[in-house]
């Protein structure tokens, strides 16, 4: 049993007590009003006669009736006494039971404020949790959105210059290298290799054109100027400049998601293109025949197994040390600010 409620039992027994005793004051009351009434009977018959016997009878009786008087009183007065005592009793549990009813108001307050609390930290740890779930969500969709943008065959451009003024490089092994390491891949179909041989500057902006690229894949000669060595009609070196590889790019990168400089000293190329292009690939010095068909065949495996960019680019290093070839750290990747390498995937899944 609570406190409170022991208290409040305590002092309706108590109010049952007052009321009996309320009541038997009450009687007394009776009694002693009946005593005077029959003092007053005694002393009229007194007046009225004047027998001494009869007279002595009723002083007695008066005497009698004086004693019950006198004890009626001092019950009366032992009762009011009680009467008192009970009311202050009564009076002290009802202090008691209003001290306990604060401290219960008190505690019914605090538990109240802490349980508000909790739900408040509660609904907060609800809503940080469902803003992540947004967030994944939002994420999810927009990962299911950037798949949907992937294409589900991409064309890549290659671009072969060797003019008969420069030492000759094996450029039909590196196509052929690369067009039997795209065969072997599992979304070969998703794919297609197309070439373009003895690149003049002209023909650069027809192949795009014609072949909507989204790889644009240069193999052959440059100059640590920054050039790359295209081909003039009677087959001689022409060295084109970075700045119009760049416009070149420029005005056609619309669809061109990677640009792929095999070529000697093209690393600036590439940083520069990196502004139009999502991802580009450039040789910060000059590079071996062997390094350069390895390199690429392999970097276009990895893009053909719907790997990224990153993860191709680093399987064709990885290919490059396995095959003792000390060049893995001629390529050098760039990707456009805002990206991410590891999620720019070619070739979907």
């Amino acid at each position: 049993m609570a406190l409170i409620d022991s208290y409040r039992n305590s002092k309706i027994a108590k109010q049952k007590e007052l009321a009996r005793l309320t009541t038997d004051k009450a009687k007394e009351f009776v009694k002693l009003s009946d005593l005077n009434k029959k003092i007053n009977l005694a002393s009229d018959a007194i007046k009225r006669t004047k027998i001494v016997s009869t007279i002595n009878s009723k002083l007695k009786e008066i005497e009698r009736h004086n004693k019950d008087i006198a004890n009626v009183n001092k019950k009366i007065a032992d009762i009011e006494s009680k009467i008192v005592r009970k009311e202050k009793e009564i009076l002290d549990y009802q202090t008691k039971i209003e001290k306990e009813q604060n401290n219960i108001d008190k505690k019914r307050k605090s538990e109240s404020e802490r349980l508000i609390k909790e739900q408040e930290r509660s609904l907060k740890h609800i809503n940080t949790t469902l803003n992540y779930h947004d967030r994944l969500h939002e994420n999810t969709i927009n990962e299911i959105k950037e798949l949907k943008n992937i294409p589900e065959k991409i064309t890549v451009l290659f671009l072969a210059s060797n003019p008969i003024d420069q030492v000759q490089l094996r450029l039909d092994e590196e196509a052929r290298s690369i067009f039997e390491m795209i065969k072997k891949a599992k979304h070969r179909e998703s794919v297609k290799l197309e070439s373009c041989w003895a690149l003049q500057p002209m023909d650069l902006l027809q192949a795009l054109n014609d072949f909507n690229p989204a790889i644009v894949h240069f193999s052959g000669h440059g100059s640590d100027e920054d050039e790359i060595v295209f081909q003039a009609q009677d087959g001689t070196a022409k060295l084109v400049t970075k700045e119009a590889i760049v416009q070149t790019m420029m005005a056609s990168s619309e669809n061109i998601r990677l640009v792929f400089f095999n070529t000697c000293y093209s690393r600036n190329q590439a940083e520069a293109v990196s502004q139009f292009a999502d991802a580009t690939i450039g040789m910060n010095t000059s590079i071996g025949d062997e390094a350069a068909r390895v390199f690429s065949s392999q970097f276009y495996s990895s893009i053909g197994f719907g790997h990224s960019v990153a993860k191709a680019f680093q399987q064709a290093k990885a290919l490059l040390m396995m095959e003792g070839i000390k060049e893995e750290n001629t390529p050098e990747l760039f990707i456009k600010d805002g990206l991410n390498a590891d999620e720019i995937i070619l070739v979907k899944p």
